[in-house]
Parts: structure tokens; sequence; C-alpha cells
């Protein structure tokens, strides 16, 4: 067995005296490397804290806007009282 280094961890590959089982065990090793790759990046990550940031602002101002809305109704209800009362 020969020892290969996977981001800087050793790791076992064995070598089959057959060209085909060489080159299965490459492919295997390639596609094991791209999904640690993968499986390593923390870009993607950020723009999620970013999604649920909004999403939870836009929850939170959407709850909002039925108080608002009737605060605001009623502010105007009261100016036209008051200004049919003057006239």
């Amino acid at each position: 067995m020969a020892v290969a280094y996977l981001n800087g961890v050793p790791s076992r590959v064995s070598h089959t005296k057959s060209h085909g089982g060489t080159k299965m065990n490459n492919l295997f090793l390639k596609l094991y490397i791209k999904i640690q790759d993968l499986l390593s990046q923390e870009e993607g990550q950020d723009l999620v804290e970013y999604a649920l940031i909004v999403a939870l602002i836009a929850l939170a101002a959407t709850a909002g806007m039925k108080t608002l809305a009737t605060a605001i109704n009623n502010g105007f209800t009261s100016l036209g009282t008051t200004l049919n009362n003057a006239v």
C-alpha cells in the first residue's frame, strides 16, 4: 500500500496490478478530493446567513405593518372627525 496525502492528512491508497484498477483508484481519489474541497468551502455560508437575516427583518416588518396601518387609519379618522366638527 502506498500513502497519499489528502488535504495534509495521510491516506492509504492500494495499487492493483491491473491498469484499469489503478485508473479506477485515481478516479475515486480525484472524486474524494473534489468532495472534500467542496465541503471545506465556507463562502456560501455567509450568503445563507444574510438571507436569514433579511427574511427575519421582512417577517418583523410584515408583523408590524398591521399595527402601523391601524394607527395611521385611526389618525386620519380622528383628523377627519375634527375637520368635520370644525366646519
